[in-house]
């Protein structure tokens, strides 16, 4: 059994909504839990995502993009996919416990000003904390009392 509950965090390129969501999460949970991004066609971190985030006093600009295949066969807790796109190319992970889909808006595909592309990112941002880590803290309270119980 893993010391920590694992969470990895799936989108296209892990360039925008997972590698904030991934940031959000460890920022939010500590070291409570391990928890990693990755996509189907990894790029880099986009600089506004990562502008957004120091916003926010987050810094996520040491994490680098990792392709998803970097975690098969892993203990993993729980998996989610961040857009349509990365969950009809992963389909199931048979070494994840519990896989779920919480698609977000991509924010890379704003148009108009910087200020606009920003707030694009700001959106994403801010429903990553009102839906992804509710969500992830709420299967990490399930995983801790399992563990309890089976002590």
């Amino acid at each position: 059994m893993a010391d920590k509950f694992r969470v990895l965090l799936i989108c296209t390129g892990n360039s925008c909504r997972s590698q904030m969501a991934e940031g959000l999460v460890r920022y939010f949970m500590g070291d409570r839990i391990d928890v990693e991004s990755a996509g189907v066609m990894p790029s880099n971190v986009h600089p506004d995502a990562i502008d957004v985030m120091s916003e926010m006093g987050i810094d996520i600009s040491n994490q680098r993009s990792k392709h998803v295949d970097e975690f098969a066969g892993q203990d993993i807790d729980l998996v989610i996919t961040l857009c349509s796109y990365a969950k009809a190319v992963c389909g199931i992970f048979p070494w994840a416990k519990e896989q779920v889909h919480m698609g977000l808006e991509d924010p890379i595909s704003a148009v108009g000003s910087r200020g606009d592309r920003l707030e694009a990112y700001r959106r994403t941002r801010d429903d990553i904390r009102s839906q992804i880590l509710p969500f992830v803290e709420e299967r990490y309270k399930g995983w801790r009392l399992n563990r309890q119980l089976e002590d």
